[in-house]
């Protein structure tokens, strides 16, 4: 499979005929190896390929109220409003311990 690379090294242009023959071949290489693959036609960039994992991640990104929990959970962690993870998981489980284990008859 002829593969242009562009600058980036894990970003991949090839033409959208040459795709289609190894299309199972591009998914695996992305998925397992994080590149990314640009698909052109007629010279033309039209499509890109990237693991799902990380197209999710990015469309996470784009949601406004993502974007506001993240400003405002650094905006704590600069202000020095943090934790040490220990502490919080020790909660977490004191908190675990301290429920009670409901039956599945009780949940009915």
């Amino acid at each position: 499979m002829l593969v242009r690379k562009s600058s980036a090294a894990t970003v991949n242009r090839l033409p959208i005929t040459k795709a289609r023959i190894n299309l199972g071949q591009l998914a695996k290489r992305a998925h397992l190896n994080g590149e990314y693959f640009i698909l052109e036609k007629d010279g033309i960039p039209i499509i890109g390929i990237l693991d799902a994992d990380e197209l999710e991640d990015y469309l996470d990104l784009q949601d406004a109220t993502v974007k506001d929990f993240i400003t405002e959970s650094h905006r704590e962690f600069v202000a020095g409003r943090t934790r040490p993870a220990k502490e919080v998981l020790a909660e977490l489980r004191q908190s675990a311990a301290n429920k009670p284990v409901r039956s599945m008859r009780a949940r009915r």
